[in-house]
């Protein structure tokens, strides 16, 4: 059975920045099949927020076009959840990050891989772990 898995917001951004670093190859493996990429809405407007900065889109040339591609795409072939299971109070340091727990728990994830400090400190959640990127290429035997 393939591994459902939830990519934190952090790991679509940095894809976008650094195209060829971990995180574009963690993207990579989705679009070559090897995992189910679970996401949510909340998760999706977190993302277009984040490229929406004007300092990062000035900084690495982020058009609308590229912003609406991606998430165009995780609309499409990712398996969006609706995201909303009540994980209040799972993180209090950053409560934001929590949209992220709420995903994985409603789309019933095998994994979620991040790289926020505050949810890696967590180990996992509801028995799902959270793993950094590179663990996780690891575990798909990427790297």
């Amino acid at each position: 059975m393939m591994l459902r898995v939830v990519l934190d917001t952090n790991i679509y951004v940095s894809k976008v920045l650094i195209p060829s670093g971990l995180p574009a190859q963690a993207y990579r493996a989705w679009q070559d099949a090897q995992f189910e990429l679970l996401t949510s809405p909340a998760i999706l407007h977190e993302l277009r927020n984040t490229l929406g900065y004007e300092r990062i889109r000035r900084k690495y040339h982020i058009t609308d076009g590229i912003v609406d591609e991606l998430i165009g795409l995780l609309e499409r072939h990712a398996t969006v959840v609706v995201g909303t299971a009540d994980v209040t109070g799972a993180i209090p340091a950053d409560p934001s990050d929590e949209i992220v727990l709420a995903c994985a728990v409603d789309g019933q994830a095998d994994l979620i891989v991040s790289g926020d400090q505050h949810l890696l400190a967590l180990a996992s959640y509801h028995g799902i772990p959270i793993i950094p990127v590179r663990a996780f290429l690891a575990r798909l035997a990427l790297t």
